[in-house]
């Protein structure tokens, strides 16, 4: 009976930390859209990592982050982040990972624009809770909402800056990669 107890515990127990991870996911796209800046800094641990996968975001430590969300938060205007599925792959008691897909609506640099996005995360229990330790953002497509029509069509999907990037996903994930070298079309 100890052991059923224990194990019972340990599911409790695991089952109360992915519903402190989600809620910081949660968290996260509400404070981002309110620039509630100080509750966004209470979501990362000290030495948190965020960045984008594309490279032109890069932050290690609190400070470094914070002037990083100043920076983003000067060409954007109202958002609105919305978290669709979470995957979240405990470790050990204390660390775990996660994938998290997302859209965002966003005034950006004078214009209304659109994102699919996602974020591999890797998550810390803190002595204040379960924390970012990192946080990489990728987008599928980052576009004015103009030229959201037929935008999958196109590699040069992250239209965030000047001059459109590729998009950080699909098409460079070695899944999907393999799987085309092995199904080209005749």
């Amino acid at each position: 009976m100890a052991g059923l107890q224990a194990d019972l515990a340990a599911r409790i127990a695991r089952l109360e930390a992915e519903s402190q991870v989600r809620q910081l996911i949660a968290r996260y796209s509400f404070d981002i859209d309110d620039r509630r800046v100080d509750a966004v800094r209470d979501l990362f641990a000290d030495d948190a990592v965020l960045r984008s996968a594309d490279g032109v975001m890069h932050a290690r430590g609190m400070d470094a982050i914070m002037a990083q969300f100043d920076g983003r938060f000067a060409v954007l205007g109202p958002g609105h982040h919305v978290m669709h599925d979470v995957q979240i792959d405990f470790e050990s008691d204390t660390a775990a990972r996660g994938r998290v897909s997302g859209h965002a609506e966003l005034w950006r640099n004078g214009q209304m624009m659109v994102a699919a996005l996602r974020y591999a995360d890797r998550y810390a229990l803190t002595p204040r809770g379960w924390k970012f330790a990192e946080r990489v953002i990728s987008f599928l497509y980052y576009v004015p909402v103009d030229a959201y029509p037929g935008i999958l069509g196109r590699p040069d999907r992250n239209h965030a800056y000047a001059n459109p990037l590729p998009a950080d996903f699909p098409e460079s994930l070695p899944d999907w990669v393999s799987y085309h070298q092995t199904h080209a079309p005749a």
